[in-house]
């Protein structure tokens, strides 16, 4: 007899453990065959026999709460197939969140069956206040921008489902056609920022083929069809200087209140300036930050101009003016490409032209009364002499323009060209060690004066074209800059009275010439009398701790500033004849900042302070 305990299997057995409904099973059977035949296992028995447990109602109601009900999911599976989205324990006839009882009914009955997707939601800041795109306002350029649009590499779907508001953030508000306008689409806010950076980066000549073509054509009708040619007629710095260049007569007719300066030697109004104490204001900045540091600063001989420039490749021309509704306004600008500017300043005497140069073999003319920008190239049987133009003087006749040579083993030079034609007149050799630390010219423009790096100065006539005396600067260590000051009455050695050398140590030694131009002017004088071997400074300052950079003298020779780049605030005034620093002024609280060039104004009036941040401190010396 069997055992009456145990039933026996008519169809094909299954495993005894119950299937949760998410296990896998092929859509088709849920789909063709009856829920009771696919779930129908005896869960007494196994196929060897062994007891399973039934589930009591809490497993049950666990189960269901972690993988939802069986009908829900065999409803779900259905509405997926047909193409509906049915959630978890709902009906199609309810809808997606239930109609009528099952959206007013309990908190906790209704959360049952709704699925782990529809609970929780990414929270990506505030909601927009309305959900309804406003509407696209068309501008002219949306067709074009439409027809001219180039296919893109890649598209994110997410674009067209995105919404920005334009209307939330501030630096949105530009992007809007009409001030009413606040949604757009992902894909519109996308064209509209490319329209945006389109016009404030308009896409450069070079880059539009179009242009190129049009360029390459013109070059083909000329002498000269290479494309070569075309390619280096782009680069050229002249096409770009001549287009922003203006000539001064027109600047001059723009400008409000631009007279020519007066003379005090010729009015008879020169003031004398106090020892010791210095009467200065301060006035307005001149310009605004440039964009980089300001290592060259020049007034203009006749005009309130002020010239400045540095590794920015940049000429500025500001008009002197502290009084006007905008203080100092920029008068004109000049950008030189590719050539970061070391020295430049306006052509003595009259100031119609500006040189400008940088490390480079060739320097640049502006021609003031026409606007044109010329490119001087060097000569070519000196390169070697001369590989960089960017430390260079002109003479006060203008007729001369005095180049730093390239240091030669054991000593430097120094080449003279002439102004006008740029043609190579003579050379300046001087012995030592490190080559040639400066140089200035005499007043007259007859001669110069250059400082080697170990102390020995030599005194070169251009009249007679060779050096007329050498002498040593007292306890010189590391000599770096000289310069030319004061009138001493006589035409001798250019007429200049002081001479400043700086050194390294910081320590400035200040000499009388005077005594030398006097020995000089004896009839039984030779070629080097009058200069000692060894002379002695009538004051060794030394006030300053780091290296000299700058010494410049006042026009009218009463006083002279002495500064030093390598620490803040590192500047003093010097009285003459007295040779004492003025103790009122700089104070602790000026803001001079790291110099970088320093100019003081043909009438000796105002004093002008440029700082290795590209700002320009302008003072009036009154008395």
């Amino acid at each position: 007899m069997p055992n009456s305990g145990v039933k026996l299997k008519t169809r094909q057995t299954v495993k005894a453990k119950t299937k949760s409904p998410f296990e896998s099973t092929g859509a088709s059977n849920f789909a063709n065959q009856d829920d009771t035949s696919d779930m129908d296992v005896d869960s007494e028995t196994s196929e060897e026999g062994d007891d399973v447990p039934e589930k009591d109602d809490a497993e049950k109601r666990l189960e269901e709460l972690l993988f939802g009900a069986e009908d829900g999911f065999h409803e779900a599976l259905k509405g997926h197939q047909s193409g509906a989205l049915v959630p978890f324990g709902q009906s199609d006839d309810e809808g997606r969140f239930g109609e009528g009882d099952s959206e007013a009914g309990d908190g906790d009955d209704d959360l049952e069956n709704v699925p782990d997707a529809d609970l929780f939601f990414l929270d990506s800041g505030e909601a927009p206040t309305t959900t309804d795109l406003i509407e696209v306002h068309a501008t002219p350029s949306d067709a074009e921008d439409e027809e001219d649009e180039v296919a893109a590499v890649w598209h994110d779907s997410d674009d067209e489902r995105l919404t920005i508001s334009l209307a939330s953030k501030q630096r949105l508000r530009k992007l809007r056609v009409a001030e009413s306008e606040d949604l757009v689409s992902g894909k519109e806010y996308i064209r509209r920022l490319r329209r945006q950076y389109l016009r404030l980066h308009p896409v450069p000549e070079w880059a539009n083929p179009e242009s190129i073509n049009k360029r390459r054509k013109r070059a083909d009708q000329g002498e000269d069809d290479s494309d070569a040619s075309v390619a280096d007629d782009m680069d050229t710095d002249e096409d770009d200087t001549e287009l922003s260049a203006q000539p001064l007569a027109k600047l001059l007719q723009s400008a409000t209140e631009l007279t020519k300066l007066e003379d005090v030697t010729r009015t008879g109004t020169k003031r004398k300036l106090r020892r010791e104490v210095l009467d200065i204001q301060r006035l307005k900045d001149v310009g605004g930050n440039q964009p980089s540091s300001i290592d060259s600063l020049t007034f203009h001989p006749s005009y309130p101009l002020l010239l400045s420039s540095g590794p920015a490749a940049t000429l500025f021309i500001h008009h002197i003016s502290p009084s006007a509704p905008a203080p100092n306004p920029l008068l004109t600008s000049l950008h030189i490409r590719r050539t970061p500017i070391h020295t430049s300043t306006f052509a003595p005497p009259t100031g119609n032209k500006i040189f400008a140069s940088g490390r480079r073999r060739y320097f640049h003319i502006w021609d003031l009364d026409t606007g044109k920008v010329d490119k001087i190239n060097g000569t070519g049987d000196r390169k070697e002499e001369q590989k960089s133009m960017e430390r260079f003087k002109l003479s006060p006749c203008g007729r001369y323009i005095g180049l730093v040579g390239t240091a030669r083993k054991g000593g430097g030079l120094i080449n003279i060209l002439d102004s006008g034609t740029a043609q190579w007149i003579a050379q300046v050799r001087v012995d030592g060690r490190g080559g040639v630390a400066d140089f200035a010219w005499w007043s007259d423009g007859e001669g110069m004066t250059v400082a080697s790096k170990n102390g020995e100065i030599t005194e070169y006539d251009c009249r007679v074209r060779r050096v007329i005396a050498r002498w040593v600067d007292e306890g010189a260590v590391g000599t770096t800059v000289i310069s030319l000051g004061g009138r001493s009455g006589r035409s001798q050695l250019g007429g200049d009275r002081w001479v400043a050398v700086g050194s390294s140590s910081g320590v400035v030694n200040v000499y009388d010439r005077r005594e030398w131009a006097e020995a000089r002017a004896a009839p039984a004088s030779s070629d080097a009398a009058g200069i000692p071997r060894n002379p002695k400074p009538v004051r060794a300052l030394d006030q300053l701790t780091t290296p000299i950079s700058h010494l410049v003298f006042s026009p009218d020779g009463q006083f002279f500033a002495m500064a030093s780049r390598w620490k803040r605030d590192a500047m003093r005034l010097v009285h003459l004849p007295s040779c004492t620093v003025y103790r009122n002024w700089p104070t602790s609280n000026t803001p001079l900042g790291r110099i970088s060039s320093v100019a003081i104004s043909p009438n000796s009036d105002h004093l002008a302070v440029a700082n290795e941040q590209g700002r320009i401190r302008l003072w009036e010396i009154r008395g």
